[in-house]
C-alpha cells in the first residue's frame, strides 16, 4: 500500500476502518450505507479515468504509453476501450444497459 497514491491509501484505510468496527450491527449498517452510494461513485471513477485517458492521448501519448504508464500495464487495446467508455467483461452489464 506504500507505493500507492495518497488518495488510494485513504480509500483503502476507510474500508479497513469499516472492518474494524466492533459492533456487528453498526458495521453492517456502515457497509450497507457505503454500498448504497457506491454505484454512483463507481460511474464517476470510470468517467474520470476515461477523461484522463483521452487527455493523455490528445497530448500525444501512444496507446502503449497510456496502457503501461497510466493504467498499470493493461493491454493497449484495453486503453483504447477505456477511452471509448467501454466496460470490461468481468462484470455483467446493468439491466438498463442491455
Amino acid at each position: 500500500m506504500a507505493d500507492q497514491p495518497e488518495e488510494v491509501r485513504r480509500l483503502l484505510e476507510a474500508i479497513e476502518a469499516l472492518e474494524a468496527i466492533e459492533d456487528d450491527a453498526e458495521a453492517a449498517r456502515a457497509a450497507t450505507a457505503v454500498l448504497e452510494e457506491w454505484p454512483a461513485h463507481h460511474a464517476r471513477l470510470r468517467e474520470l479515468r476515461q477523461r484522463r485517458v483521452l487527455a493523455l492521448k490528445a497530448s500525444g501519448k501512444t496507446w502503449q504509453e497510456i496502457a503501461t504508464e497510466a493504467l498499470g500495464g493493461v493491454h493497449p487495446t484495453r486503453a483504447q476501450q477505456i477511452a471509448q467508455g467501454k466496460r470490461g467483461t468481468k462484470r455483467p452489464k446493468k439491466d438498463e444497459e442491455n
